[in-house]
């Protein structure tokens, strides 16, 4: 029987998160973004787990800042998006929408996820149903669109909620509850968001992250997901609108919450 991928949850800065993944067949260990090296060596030095694949999501330094000296440390393979190289790190392996390659023993499908960078890149593995999203599809949110538009934005949200409900979300950022507030100000009977935070709430008193979180889930209560749901329209007042002007109009409301 093989052994599932393993994927630690590893909180860095103030709060970011890094995914290391390991995989016990091919003794081979991924690393999603690095925002520092520290919390990454710790782990990695505790578990005796040695960096094979450091993969990048986008250029923001809070991603990035680790990855020189991790490179340096085990020499592994940095992959990052072809489109954003000249302003990545060094990469080893440059990628784009519909590439596949091999991680931990595993395929990872490419997304191209514009939006919060027009760089930006998501990895999805089937095998492992996860999806690391980054900075783009985040726990009840979205990144905000520092360099994309909201047709971008919308556009990739839309890729990734094509993805199957059993796919487990890793999102860059612990801002759950905060998203979570501001999706109950647009909805504020909606009893699954009021769940949502609930429990968010208990994880955050416990000093435990709220991610990862399942799509159906993000599904279900993730606003910038639903900017096509009737009932949301109807919430804030969008009836007749476009889905793209709704998730322009959450976005916009999102940013001076």
């Amino acid at each position: 029987m093989t052994m599932p991928l393993h994927i630690e949850t590893v909180p860095c800065l103030q709060d970011n998160y890094a995914y290391v993944l390991h995989d016990d067949i091919t003794r081979r260990t991924a690393l999603v973004d690095a925002p520092e090296v520290e919390p990454i060596r710790e782990l990695l030095v505790g578990r005796g787990w040695e960096l094979s694949d450091l993969l990048i999501t986008h250029h923001h330094s809070d991603h990035i800042d680790g990855v020189a000296d991790l490179h340096k440390i085990y020499d592994c393979r940095v992959i990052g998006a072809q489109a954003d190289q000249h302003r990545l790190p060094t990469l080893d392996l440059a990628v784009g929408e519909t590439d596949v390659e091999a991680v931990c023993g595993e395929e990872v499908h490419i997304i191209d996820v514009p939006g919060h960078t027009v760089g930006h890149i998501a990895f999805y593995m089937p095998g492992a149903q996860a999806l690391f999203s980054a900075d783009s599809l985040m726990s009840c949110g979205c990144g905000r669109l520092f360099e994309g538009t909201p047709a971008q934005m919308w556009e990739s949200l839309l890729k990734m909620r094509k993805l199957p409900d059993e796919t487990t979300v890793y999102s860059g950022h612990e801002y759950t509850l905060t998203n979570i507030r501001f999706a109950l100000t647009l909805e504020p009977e909606h009893e699954a968001l009021k769940s949502r935070l609930q429990t968010a709430e208990d994880l955050r008193k416990a000093d435990k992250p709220t991610l990862p979180v399942s799509l159906a889930e993000e599904k279900r209560t993730n606003p910038f997901l639903r900017a096509d749901d009737p009932a949301l329209k109807a919430a804030i007042g969008m009836e007749g609108a476009s889905d793209e002007d709704v998730f322009a109009e959450i976005r916009k409301r999102r940013d001076s919450f």
